[in-house]
């Protein structure tokens, strides 16, 4: 990291690769700070040199020892890592239900590793707000990779797709969860899928299944998504893995598709933020505003239905 003054500003030393300005950047953005809101449009510029990588899969199946296998194998090859895990929120502190960081202990005084966990503050898709603030900023902090893990998935729950440029889909072997996986949505959207725990006596058979699926999916000349074997916990094709990776940015920048990605997943940021902000700003008028009290009242009584109520929601409060 270059020398930069302890008392330099937040942006500088963040932007230095400072791993204390970078843990402190996070804790603004995730306590909705003003100053970290003001942090992420001052450094924003700097961002996009960093690969997002994004794992999403059920429950249970070994992301999170996925993730820290991996990171070993990015560090040999002398990459800056930065890790995100989504956790549930608790209902109780609105914080990190599950503290993923546990199952990365083994890189926590490796300089070049920078770990945290986030709750997920109810978002349905596994992704929050802030969270999408965070890797901004973990990009703008020089990592080469930033790694997020979102919260155990289902079907519909996969707004990753709209936010990393490559997908990571990890499922496991004889899990109920992992074969709804394979059935619709979710099997839509990765550029890899990971059938961890492969010592499974029925590895074999999901991997068969699984190449049956994308058989019905895949076009010509488009990307063919590979299946890898792992064994995370004894870092078994853990490897191959980061191969798959290396080969799938590699692709995506020679065919252009890359930039098509990042606009695409930046206008749908811009997007989802705003329908973020809106809903909370209407659900505080319905809890403020006489007039929409009464609107929604007229709903329960009967007398409205609810597409003529939104719609007049919309046409009071949108100039507001």
């Amino acid at each position: 990291m270059p020398d930069v003054a302890k008392d330099a500003p937040l942006a500088e030393r963040l932007i230095a690769g400072d791993k204390r300005a970078l843990a402190r950047a996070i804790t603004l953005i995730e306590s909705d700070d003003p100053a970290g809101w003001d942090l992420v449009r001052e450094v924003y510029p700097r961002t996009g040199k960093a690969r997002i990588i994004g794992f999403t899969g059920p429950p249970g199946v070994g992301k999170s020892t996925l993730i820290g296998a991996l990171t070993g194998e990015m560090r040999k090859a002398d990459r800056e890592v930065a890790v995100l895990s989504i956790d549930p929120s608790s209902p109780f502190t609105r914080g990190a239900l599950l503290g993923d960081r546990i199952r990365l202990s083994e890189h926590f005084l490796d300089p070049g590793v920078f770990i945290r966990s986030m709750a997920s503050r109810g978002a349905l898709g596994g992704l929050s707000e802030a969270a999408l603030q965070v890797a901004l900023v973990m990009d703008a902090a020089g990592k080469d990779d930033v790694l997020i893990e979102t919260v155990g998935v289902g079907q519909a729950e996969i707004d990753i797709v709209d936010h990393a440029d490559t997908i990571i889909l990890a499922l496991m072997p004889g899990s109920g969860d992992s074969i709804q996986a394979l059935k619709a949505g979710v099997m839509e959207i990765p550029d890899i899928i990971v059938v961890n725990k492969a010592d499974h006596p029925m590895t074999d058979t999901m991997v068969r299944e699984v190449r049956s699926v994308l058989a019905l999916s895949h076009e010509a000349g488009d990307w063919k998504v590979p299946i890898v074997r792992t064994e995370a916990m004894n870092g078994v094709g853990v490897d191959k893995l980061a191969v798959k990776i290396d080969e799938h940015r590699a692709f995506i920048e020679e065919k252009g598709t890359l930039a098509e990605r990042r606009a695409r997943n930046l206008r749908s940021e811009v997007i989802g933020i705003a329908a973020s902000r809106m809903r909370r700003q209407l659900e505080a008028w319905a809890a403020e505003d006489a007039p929409t009290a009464e609107l929604l009242e007229r709903v329960v009584r009967r007398e409205l239905d609810p597409a003529t109520a939104a719609s007049e929601l919309l046409e009071r409060h949108t100039d507001a």
